[in-house]
Parts: structure tokens; C-alpha cells; sequence
């Protein structure tokens, strides 16, 4: 059985990083819960990030870029260090359990789900209806998760 580029794209895509983003919260709440400050601890994910990087500019041909490109993969860093280190401030200060803020902070779906619908046209590309009720599920689910 052979897979289409787009299944593929799918599971390479979303649902390998499904898996890896939940093993980053678990470790940041590992991370946290040990005591590390916020700042140390967003220059140590960070590094690893340039590991990271460095690991895909090895081994994934692609290397183009420009300077827009590039500010707006800083902006991309940007956005993910303030919300990262807010997460950890709610660990860290507030006592909030992990298991409150995932389903919370990964309703940002939605605002990425309405920013890239409008920025860049998809919703040409997508079923209406079954947009809305998933965004429906997930506030729910969201809603649900965080009163438990």
C-alpha cells in the first residue's frame, strides 16, 4: 500500500510533530519542576535549536533564504520564546499543572487556522464546515481540560 504525498506530508508534518511537541512539554515541565530559571532555560532550548538547525542545513538540501525570510523566521522565534517562557512563568510562579496549559496554549490553532486563512487565501482550499466544527471541538475541549 503506498501512501500519497500529501498522507506523507501529513504524518511528517503533523503527526510526527504532534509527538515531539508533546515530549517538549514534558520536558519543560520536567525542566521547570527542577527549578531552572526561565531565561536559562529558553538560551538551552534555544541552543538546541541552533543544533537543531544546524542538523537540518546539513542534511535537507534546501538552503534558500532571503532577509524577509529570515527576519520572519526570527519573528517565528520570537513568538515561540515569549510563549514558551510565559508557559514556564504559569509552571514555575503559579503553580498551574501542565496538563491545564497544553490543551489551553494549543488552541493557538485557531488563531493560526484564521490568520493563515486570511493572510495567505486557504480557505479556498478547505471544507467550511468541518473548519468550523473542529474549531468548536477544540474550544470545548479546551474549555473542559482547563476547569478539571
Amino acid at each position: 500500500m503506498s501512501l500519497s504525498p500529501q498522507a506523507i506530508g501529513i504524518v511528517v508534518g503533523g503527526l510526527i510533530p504532534a509527538f515531539v511537541y508533546g515530549l517538549s512539554a514534558v520536558s519543560q515541565r520536567g525542566s521547570i519542576g527542577m527549578g531552572i530559571g526561565i531565561g536559562v532555560f529558553l538560551i538551552g532550548a534555544g541552543l538546541a535549536v541552533v543544533l537543531t538547525g544546524g542538523l537540518f542545513l546539513l542534511f535537507v538540501p534546501d538552503r534558500a533564504w532571503s532577509a524577509r525570510s529570515f527576519l520572519l523566521a526570527m519573528a517565528t522565534g520570537c513568538a515561540w520564546g515569549v510563549g514558551t517562557g510565559l508557559v514556564s512563568v504559569a509552571l514555575a510562579k503559579f503553580g498551574v499543572p501542565m496538563g491545564k496549559l497544553v490543551p489551553l496554549y494549543n488552541m493557538n490553532s485557531l488563531i493560526a487556522v484564521l490568520l493563515i486563512l486570511w493572510i495567505f487565501a486557504e480557505w479556498q482550499q478547505v471544507k467550511s464546515l468541518q473548519l468550523l466544527i473542529g474549531s468548536v471541538l477544540i474550544v470545548i475541549g479546551g474549555t473542559l481540560v482547563a476547569r478539571a
